[in-house]
């Protein structure tokens, strides 16, 4: 209830409530988690509230006379929920009428942390940002520094195609572990073993590009770490239609499963106003119906030499959501067999930039010990060129300089546009580096979404948003 002490109006004063307000008639009284004083009966006769100004609505909407609400946390539901992400419900009964999230739990300091950092070493930080889609934040990062160089056009044609190809992969990797999750919380193992399944199969093929399975720090300012090896081209072949094979397993687990449809369809509505005064990107606003996406609007990379379809829905529910993750899966399957056709047509050739003053000083393999340089290439710069020991010795140890300035770039990540904006002082660090990850903005949702629901609907819409609290909690 709202009391007075000293002249000064207190809302929510547990303290206050308890000296000064006195219990009601047949009941005993306690405090709830925002400390108002209620009834455990309901039996408000003789329940004082005193006020010393302000609006008298307020005021009644905040003692809210006659009310029952309870204030929970909600979870642990989805792997978000386990102790990084907090999620405290107000209801009345099995009624949402308040939904926040609370963040800040997993916070890593990452883009702190790139400051003290070369900017080629930046890219082992950004990758784990959003750990689901490490290619996504490496690749945001590196167009960036390739704007301030002014070395865009440069980069090698093969290693756009390379990004391009462990990007579709990395989406079918992370959609995939959406529908994997969002199928436990509604209730279905299946969905979750299947779905892990196909992410397996995505990350072997990463695997054999990169030597990693996730934080792969693949791609570099000026092109990609090294090329593809041999025989990866022959089992990502092999790979693809067991791949189509699974998504389609996963369609026809969910999609078409009745009790799914009716915790799915017609709830978390979210409309094409409400997303974009949010700032909300991804499937949650192209299940609006709007076709954005930056791999047509603001192609990078050569996006705009592939072939595919922007997937939308329109009715603004988790359902579609669903629907719209599941087609982007069979789309980035369509691209990736059309970056194995440009690498075919293209041959061997350069996958990083040929400037020596940018370009890692490197030729890497992949040999017992791990990856790192070959033999041959250490002789060379050891014993026959002063050059390139010279080059390497300061890439290695101070790194690059870039241009003072600023910018801002932007790809199509699982959730949406993910954006990068670098400051450089002239230095061989960045002076700033502050990413706009979807996840972060996403979370707006929730309350949009979840008030005026069902609890049950709370879980399903918090699985169709997919965030990713490593990309919330940078």
């Amino acid at each position: 209830m709202t009391t007075t002490h000293d002249g000064q109006n207190d809302v929510g004063s547990s303290d206050a409530a308890q000296d000064q307000t006195p219990a009601p008639a047949g009941g005993s009284t306690r405090d709830d988690a925002y400390g108002v004083l209620t009834a455990d009966n309901d039996v408000l006769e003789g329940v004082t509230v005193t006020v010393g100004g302000g609006d008298w609505d307020d005021v009644v909407d905040t003692a809210r006379l006659g009310e029952e609400r309870i204030v929970v946390n909600m979870g642990p539901q989805h792997p978000s929920t386990h102790g990084v992400l907090r999620l405290i419900l107000e209801v009345e009964g099995e009624t949402v009428t308040e939904a926040r999230a609370g963040i800040g739990y997993l916070h890593t300091g990452i883009e702190k942390n790139m400051e003290v950092r070369s900017w080629t070493q930046g890219v082992t930080f950004c990758t784990r940002m959003d750990y689901l889609a490490p290619i996504f934040n490496e690749t945001v990062y590196c167009l960036g520094i390739e704007k301030m160089l002014g070395i865009t056009e440069q980069v090698p044609e093969r290693a756009s195609v390379l990004r391009v190809l462990t990007m579709e992969l990395n989406r079918i990797g992370s959609h995939a572990v959406a529908l994997a999750t969002g199928g436990m919380e509604l209730g279905s193992t299946t969905m979750m073993t299947d779905g892990f399944r196909e992410r397996d199969k995505a990350l072997e093929i990463l695997e054999e590009i990169t030597g990693l399975r996730m934080n792969h720090a693949f791609v570099r300012p000026g092109g990609v770490a090294k090329d593809i090896p041999p025989g990866a081209l022959d089992s990502i072949r092999e790979f693809l239609p067991s791949i189509r094979s699974g998504i389609r397993d996963l369609e026809n687990l969910s999609a078409q499963n009745p009790t799914l449809k009716q915790r799915l369809v017609g709830t978390g509505y979210l409309n094409l106003a409400g997303c974009l005064a949010l700032g909300i990107t991804g499937p949650v606003l192209r299940s609006t119906g709007l076709p954005n996406d930056l791999r047509k609007d603001e192609p990078y990379c050569g996006y705009e030499t592939y072939d595919f379809d922007v997937v939308t829905r329109t009715e603004a529910d988790n359902y579609s959501r669903l629907r719209i993750r599941l087609d982007e899966m069979y789309q980035s399957v369509d691209i990736v067999e059309q970056c194995m056709e440009k690498l075919q047509r293209l041959g061997h050739g350069p996958v990083m930039i040929d400037d020596p003053k940018i370009r890692w000083p490197s030729q890497l393999t992949l040999g017992g010990d791990g990856l790192g340089n070959s033999l041959d290439h250490i002789r060379t710069i050891m014993a026959t060129s002063m050059e390139a020991l010279i080059h390497h010795f300061k890439l290695v140890t101070e790194g690059f300089r870039v241009p003072a300035g600023q910018v801002y770039s932007a790809v199509e990540s699982p959730r949406g546009e993910l954006g990068a904006h670098l400051v450089s002082d002239g230095g061989t660090k960045p002076y700033r580096a502050h990413f706009r990850d979807p996840s972060f903005t996403n979370l707006q949702g929730v309350s949009v979404m979840c008030e005026g629901a069902q609890v049950a609907d709370v879980v399903a819409s918090v699985a169709a948003l997919d965030p990713v609290m490593g990309g919330v909690d940078r």
